[in-house]
């Protein structure tokens, strides 16, 4: 029997976590911070000020040339062909059956250039299957996922603490920068593309950048942000904070298992385009037939959260499964995400959770948990 294990990946900043005495947890293959001290405050600095996150662990990968945009329309479920440069779009890229490969956002850079952030542990299964179906296009499919750093600082002081480091010809374009929209930025003095996108439900930019460049840009943002309330934030607080967002994890609410239309992502598949993408002829069958289960959102009306894998009830029948859940920082009261059986989904409908054997009641609620002040 074979004892080899793989070492984790580090990111660039590995070393800089170290120093921030970091507690470090495996995810998607990655050596990542968890938490550096308490992560509820990590996360109520990201609700009240800002947090400083290291997403170097995330995918990067350029799709370029003539057919760009028409691959791109076969290769994932969106409409990139429709998107205008400078804007990113959220979108899926399925299998023949429908199910989910990843979610990702893609930015559109130039008419012929775009740029594909899939999700770290499936970085490589994305990249291989981007190239795979490239064959026949006008393209070039290019995995700089090794090369690139990803910094993200989100919270409601995320622009002001970013202004101060910006070049002043640059200062425009970030205060303009509307939402899931991008550009070339110098930051420190390090050129990064801008992009006003996250995963917390605050305002907040993430930074792509050379692996060289990531210590420097990192430092000099902590260095911006202290005495402001900007901290150093793991995947901890990152998982409650997108949670009361209401945003799906894949491996918890979106899988190979998962169509867009289970986890309510019907919109962002789009059949009015003319190509023939991946999975169309699935996910047309699947939006007629209707779901048998719907992604919901639930609210505890106890102190004892579910956690993923718990068993939903109704009158003590099982209709369901929680796919992510614990008690929102923000609000003071358990939340779940769950599938659950499509006549159950309506907002207000009573459930239970099966808190090992102790059911315990929960409401299905609107999504999301939390909503900023904007």
């Amino acid at each position: 029997m074979s004892t080899e294990t793989t070492t984790p990946q580090q990111t660039p900043l590995h070393g800089e976590h170290e120093k921030l005495g970091a507690n470090f947890t495996d995810f998607g293959g990655w050596d990542m911070p968890l938490k550096y001290g308490s992560e509820l405050a990590e996360h109520q600095a990201v609700r009240e000020a800002a947090g400083l996150f290291d997403l170097s662990h995330m995918g990067e990968v350029r799709v370029e040339g003539p057919d760009a945009a028409t691959f791109l329309n076969t290769a994932l479920a969106g409409n990139m062909a429709v998107m205008k440069v400078g804007k990113a779009k959220y979108s899926v890229i399925c299998n023949a059956d429908g199910g989910i490969i990843d979610d990702l956002i893609t930015y559109r850079r130039a008419e012929d250039r775009f740029l594909v952030v899939p999700n770290a542990g499936n970085a490589p299964v994305v990249a291989a299957a981007l190239a795979e179906r490239a064959a026949g296009f006008d393209v070039t499919v290019t995995d700089d996922s090794a090369e690139t750093a990803l910094v993200a600082i989100q919270g409601p002081l995320a622009e002001s603490i970013l202004l101060g480091l910006v070049a002043a010809a640059d200062a425009e374009t970030v205060t303009g920068m509307k939402y899931y929209a991008a550009d070339d930025v110098t930051v420190a003095g390090i050129t990064v593309l801008l992009a006003r996108t996250g995963y917390t439900g605050e305002d907040g930019f993430e930074l792509y950048l050379p692996n060289a460049d990531a210590v420097a840009l990192w430092n000099a943002l902590l260095e911006a942000g202290s005495g402001r309330g900007l901290i150093p934030a793991g995947l901890a607080c990152r998982d409650s904070l997108r949670l009361e967002a209401g945003m799906p994890l894949y491996g918890n609410e979106l899988s190979l298992q998962t169509t867009p239309f289970d986890a309510g992502l019907g919109p962002i598949v789009s059949f009015k385009k003319e190509e023939d993408f991946v999975g169309r002829a699935a996910l047309e069958a699947a939006k007629a037939e209707g779901t048998a289960r719907k992604l919901v959102g639930l609210k505890g009306l106890g102190r004892r959260a579910g956690r993923s894998h718990y068993a939903v009830l109704k009158d003590g029948n099982v209709v369901g499964e929680v796919t992510s859940g614990q008690p929102s920082p923000t609000l003071g009261y358990p939340i779940a995400l769950a599938y659950v059986d499509a006549a159950l989904a309506e907002v207000g409908t009573a459930l239970d959770v099966d808190l090992r054997g102790k059911p315990q009641p929960f409401e299905v609620v609107a999504l999301p948990f939390y909503t900023r002040n904007k």
